[in-house]
């Protein structure tokens, strides 16, 4: 029951058929574009999407590289019993710890991929877990660099990781939050957020471990939630999260 209405929500922001109320008829009436300005796609979408899984997970002397067991200090595992991308999407958003929570991202793209499993059906938590720190406040009261406690190198990755790990966050939200509906935005849609999920992820891992070099961690300072409260206001409208979130 409570699907069907779902359905019955997303049904306008779903069909590409349909035609909004709210714009004047003579828009429906207009030339279509000229060939010169269609939309043409990212030239490199199709080799992204074709590219093996990513194991630079780790920043070197050098730039980005695999692991070392050394510095793995962070001992994680998937559910076993999750048997779709949604399911194991649910598992991380219920996932508090920050660290753990980027390495589980790339452990669940990495399982959905090697096994094929698919898109699955789940219910998405309310809100991501998330860890005691940093504080969430509005953005008015993040302090400036100078008032922040952190040196400026130290500001702008901590700034940095919480929109990393907000990504995260809001990558497996719509991954999970409208898996009911897969049929009818494809498989490509949620593929495509699973690969953005693995890269914030690894993103957030390297932010972490050069805030770690230099003294500081995750959660040292103020954060703002506003990323989160903007998620919120879509989830009943995939047509607006995806136009709304990369402008927030």
């Amino acid at each position: 029951m409570i699907q069907g209405m779902q359905y019955l929500k997303l049904r306008p922001v779903l069909s590409p058929c349909l035609k909004c109320p709210f714009v004047s008829p003579h828009f429906y009436n207009t030339k279509p574009f000229s060939s010169s300005s269609q939309f043409s796609p990212w030239s490199g979408l199709r080799s992204w999407r074709e590219s093996s899984l990513n194991e630079n997970r780790f920043w070197g002397p050098n730039g980005p590289q695999q692991q070392p067991q050394s510095t793995d200090i962070i001992d994680t595992q998937l559910d076993v019993s999750a048997s779709s991308l949604a399911e194991l999407g649910a598992e991380v958003l219920s996932t508090g710890d920050p660290l753990t929570k980027a390495k589980l991202s790339h452990l669940a793209f990495s399982r959905w991929r090697n096994e094929n499993l698919p898109v699955g059906v789940c219910h998405a938590p309310s809100r991501p877990a998330r860890p005691p720190k940093p504080q969430l406040v509005t953005p008015k009261e993040i302090p400036a660099s100078k008032n922040s406690g952190l040196p400026l190198n130290a500001y702008l990755l901590h700034n940095l990781a919480h929109v990393e790990l907000n990504a995260i966050d809001l990558a497996w939200d719509t991954v999970v939050r409208f898996s009911p509906f897969s049929d009818i935005l494809g498989e490509d849609f949620f593929a495509d957020f699973a690969q953005v999920v693995d890269d914030e992820s690894r993103h957030f891992g390297w932010c972490s471990q050069r805030l770690a070099e230099l003294g500081f961690s995750y959660g040292d300072m103020l954060a703002h939630n506003l990323l989160w409260r903007e998620c919120e206001k879509s989830s009943d409208n995939v047509a607006a999260r995806l136009a709304v979130i990369p402008l927030v």
